[in-house]
């Protein structure tokens, strides 16, 4: 009996997740062919995110397109290519523009993002942050192919080449270039391949 109880769970739940996918792609600007969103996802601002074929977004992941803040109005956008695979507990947030490549590969507890609340400024920094301006220093674009390691920080004004690496817990401050594995905090080139 607890066989059988079990089969059946496990088959509500993968009906729950296809219905949930299905209502998450029809909500996109565009979602590409087959899009799977695990349990516990938050996507916010779906008119502005783009997901190619075969996108994969595990549980308790966040892609957030951030239109406003306060009083603060934004055009953000976030295009996410073919054959994307984001583990579990990501965290995707842009006011202007994130781009991820086709063929990309996220650990788990990787965050990128274009924005920060406030500047270094003095007059910022006697704010509470809450309180802060939200301010982008440019877009994050990631290349193809590219290898994003376990709780990896990709920060705003950062392009990542293709067929590049991102380590373990690297905080990525500066461009990453094509062919590289960058490591670190701040995140520094450990290694390049010639092409």
């Amino acid at each position: 009996m607890e066989i059988i109880l079990y089969k059946v769970i496990r088959k509500v739940k993968w009906f729950y997740r296809i219905f949930l996918s299905w209502i998450f792609s029809h909500g996109l600007e565009s979602a590409g062919h087959r899009p799977y969103f695990g349990k516990d996802t938050v996507i916010l601002g779906m008119k502005n995110i783009i997901v190619g074929d075969n996108f994969i977004m595990n549980d308790r992941s966040h892609v957030k397109a951030v239109e406003r803040n306060g009083l603060e109005r934004f055009n953000p956008k976030i295009r996410i290519g073919n054959n994307v695979i984001i583990n579990y507990d990501c965290h995707i947030s842009a006011i202007q523009l994130v781009e991820i490549g086709n063929n990309v590969l996220f650990a788990s507890r990787v965050y990128i993002s274009d924005h920060n609340h406030g500047t270094t400024s003095f007059q910022d920094m006697k704010l509470p942050p809450v309180l802060r301006p939200v301010v982008s220093k440019g877009p994050v674009i990631i290349g193809d192919n590219v290898w994003i390691g376990e709780g990896a920080v990709i920060l705003a004004n950062v392009t990542v080449g293709d067929n590049s690496i991102i380590a373990a817990n690297a905080v990525v401050t500066k461009d990453v270039p094509a062919f590289s594995v960058a490591a670190g905090v701040p995140a520094r080139i450990i290694k390049s391949v010639i092409y």
